[in-house]
């Protein structure tokens, strides 16, 4: 007994291979974001090529048929995020991720030339199917840190995996432009995400890994301290594929439904500035294509810092025993989407004249959303580890399907690029969704592991002895 509780209670010193496995994670948020994100900036050169190389093709497409490119991603996203949880359980997290990050990758290299075979009409339908593919991803990814990181970790590699993130919309926003301005052009953003995305999918398949109990090289010490440490978070004894799932709990659920609010508030502000910063620094604060892709990185790069800033604030608050896990998870939500909401509501009465405090802005307004990786982000893993991926499934479909009607909506209320006025409307919208988001959340929101997580075991067909012992 005192073994075992030392295992549970003592963080286990040095790098181990659940280590090296959330490196993977970070690598693949990395390609998976950069694969998202890269058209943000590639569009602005398809569309002008006189701003960037004028030697390849320009494609004349008003502001709404952009913004209606630019959201097609996720018509194909949200639809794939549920049934990733379960397939993530079923299978494995590194068949469901491995499959949909490679995928996604061979369609990424093949945008340029869907794009002159058939405009703005066959890459909307490259982009649903590369968005198909990319549901995967944070079902994925959840069910792999679940079932790698112990609970006392988890603040601290979720940070790390989930900061790829922004790593990969650094990378890519910082590069785009000067890639598109360069004798490769425009094309060379796709082939170069596309051909780093098969790299990785290579490293995977060879080194990842959905279980400490499928890694061969794992060592005994570090395999029991992780399923010591996870055991103590689950009641029933069933393995986790025979376990029901408990849909209407889900859906009854406060806390769950506050989550649910929490990941839609945030991705509403999230990807109505992603996809629209470049056209904002383009057309209001008169930036050119280099400039501005590296001006549209800078508050990535702000949020990639941050994270980590924000993961050291609350891993010696953890050790401390300064807060409970449940008030860390609202404080730091509140960091992640109310002080952006206030910068937000001051960028909304910045004139175009001033385009250096309008940057410094928008860099607070995501550098702290950062913040949320603390927050909503792993709130999955606490409310129940069992159902995590299908968690995470159920917010991400349910918040993506506001990353398809901000831009929209950008489209429909900016009719001039250049008119602050519109653009003020819609730094309000994203400021008001903020506010009630983390509201609720702060109302509702749990951290601790709900009665759901261990229902009772799926019912056996045929349940004798000599059939049990085959399965």
């Amino acid at each position: 007994m005192v073994k075992n509780r030392r295992f549970e209670d003592e963080p286990a010193y040095g790098l181990g291979v659940r280590h090296w496995q959330t490196f993977l994670f970070f690598f693949a948020l990395t390609v998976a974001y950069a694969q998202r994100v890269n058209l943000s900036v590639a569009i602005v050169a398809m569309t002008d090529a006189e701003a960037a190389n004028p030697n390849f093709p320009e494609y004349d497409w008003a502001e709404k048929t952009k913004s209606l490119i630019l959201s097609s991603f996720f018509w194909g996203y949200v639809i794939t995020q549920v049934p990733s949880g379960q397939l993530a359980r079923k299978f494995g997290g590194k068949i469901t991720l491995l499959v949909g990050l490679s995928v996604c990758s061979v369609l990424n290299l093949l945008t340029p030339v869907f794009a002159d075979w058939g405009s703005w009409q066959l890459v909307c339908a490259l982009r649903v199917m590369e968005g198909l593919c990319q549901g995967v991803v944070f079902p994925s990814i959840h069910t792999l840190i679940s079932a790698w990181v112990p609970p006392n970790e988890r603040p601290v590699l979720g940070t790390c995996a989930y900061a790829g993130n922004q790593f990969g919309t650094i990378i890519m926003l910082a590069t785009s432009g000067l890639l598109a301005s360069s004798s490769i052009g425009w094309p060379s953003i796709f082939y170069i995400s596309g051909g780093v995305g098969c790299v990785w999918s290579v490293f995977f398949y060879i080194w990842g890994a959905s279980s400490p109990a499928e890694y061969k090289k794992i060592s005994v010490e570090e395999r029991k301290m992780i399923e010591m440490a996870q055991a103590s978070e689950c009641v029933s004894e069933q393995p986790k594929e025979n376990l029901h799932t408990p849909w209407l709990s889900f859906f009854t659920s406060p806390a769950f439904l506050a989550l649910i609010v929490a990941h839609s508030a945030n991705n509403w502000g999230f990807w109505t500035l992603l996809t629209e910063i470049p056209s904002y620094m383009k057309n209001v604060l008169g930036k050119d294509i280099k400039s501005n892709a590296l001006l549209s990185a800078l508050p990535y790069f702000a949020m990639f810092c941050m994270s980590f800033v924000f993961s050291g604030i609350a891993s010696q608050l953890n050790k401390r025993n300064c807060i409970s896990t449940v008030t860390s998870r609202k404080l730091f939500n509140s960091i992640g989407l109310w002080v952006p909401m206030c910068a937000l509501i001051g960028l909304a009465y910045v004139s175009a004249e001033q385009s250096n405090l309008a940057v410094v802005l928008l860099t607070i307004t995501v550098g702290f959303n950062g913040a949320c990786y603390l927050g909503f982000q792993i709130n999955h893993i606490d409310l129940s580890p069992n159902f995590a991926g299908i968690l995470m499934g159920i917010t991400n479909c349910v918040g993506n399907i506001m990353s398809i009607i901000a831009p929209l909506l950008v489209g429909f209320i900016v009719t001039n690029e250049h008119d602050v006025e519109q653009w003020r409307v819609v730094f309000f919208i994203a400021a008001a969704i903020y506010l009630v988001g983390n509201g609720l959340f702060i109302i509702f929101g749990r951290a601790s592991v709900q009665s759901w997580n261990d229902p009772p075991a799926k019912p056996r067909r045929n349940s004798t002895p000599q059939v049990e012992s085959q399965h």
